[in-house]
């Protein structure tokens, strides 16, 4: 009897968790999950098009299909945007080889950071990141472009000698991440979205409960980091946990005497 009523209760703890992270979910949704949608079609793509000025965006890409845009958080924190209607990682025209290489793209935009400091910034320091589909507030794919966390930079430089093309589990920010080395000839010939796709078992057909992001090596290489959601473990997939808005890594500029 006791063992019956242990199970009805460990039964009714997961509905809980699963319930809660619904809901969780659904508050996200709740704001204008098209803002940034809206901000690119209506208003950058439109002023580049029209009088050769992305504002308010910093650059749209016409041959390349995206725009960057300084976010509203962080002193640093861009966005690459797509200017075509891309929800998402769920998205399968994330998975077509036509459809431009966006991390790729959001990679060579890094310098949008140290053009905004006003100095160089190692690229130790940066990350970019896109969180699953109910990790994320807007309904159009966009990649934070932003700082790396200083205890995953840690735990990175330390895992780099066994880092390799096969995917292998970590725990970062205290869920399982699995990680994946490359050379940034590799990021240019194929879209990670494709390599997830392509390697990691199962996921081509629940790409939308990746998460997914990437920093540089201490040799020069770089790492893909994919998070899976697990409501269960109230892991929504957000692979921006990696990353510090507040750019903790870099040293503050010394003023004149």
């Amino acid at each position: 009897m006791q063992s019956g009523h242990r199970a009805v209760g460990l039964i009714t703890f997961l509905l809980v968790l699963v319930i809660g992270g619904m809901l969780i979910a659904a508050l996200h949704f709740k704001k204008n999950a098209d803002a940034l949608w809206q901000i690119v079609s209506e208003k950058c793509l439109p002023n580049q098009q029209s009088r050769g000025e992305p504002a308010p965006c910093q650059r749209v890409d016409l041959q390349h299909r995206y725009a960057t845009l300084k976010d509203i958080h962080g002193p640093l924190q861009y966005l690459l945007i797509p200017i075509d209607k891309i929800s998402g990682m769920e998205s399968p025209q994330l998975i077509n080889a036509a459809t431009p290489n966006y991390f790729a793209f959001a990679w060579h935009e890094r310098q949008l950071l140290a053009q905004r400091r006003g100095s160089p910034i190692d690229d130790r320091v940066l990350s970019l990141a896109i969180n699953a589909q109910y990790g994320r507030t807007q309904n159009q794919l966009h990649i934070h472009l932003s700082c790396l966390r200083p205890d995953v930079r840690q735990q990175l430089d330390q895992l780099t000698p066994r880092l390799n093309a096969e995917w292998q589990a970590a725990t970062l920010r205290n869920h399982r991440y699995w990680l994946r080395a490359l050379t940034p000839a590799e990021l240019t010939q194929q879209s990670v979205f494709i390599r997830l796709a392509d390697e990691v078992p199962q996921a081509r057909t629940a790409m939308g409960k990746y998460g997914l992001a990437m920093a540089s090596l201490p040799d020069g290489r770089l790492v893909l980091m994919a998070i899976e959601r697990n409501w269960l473990l109230l892991n929504r997939g957000s692979a921006e946990e990696v990353q510090d808005h507040d750019c903790q890594l870099i040293p503050p500029i010394k003023k004149a005497a």
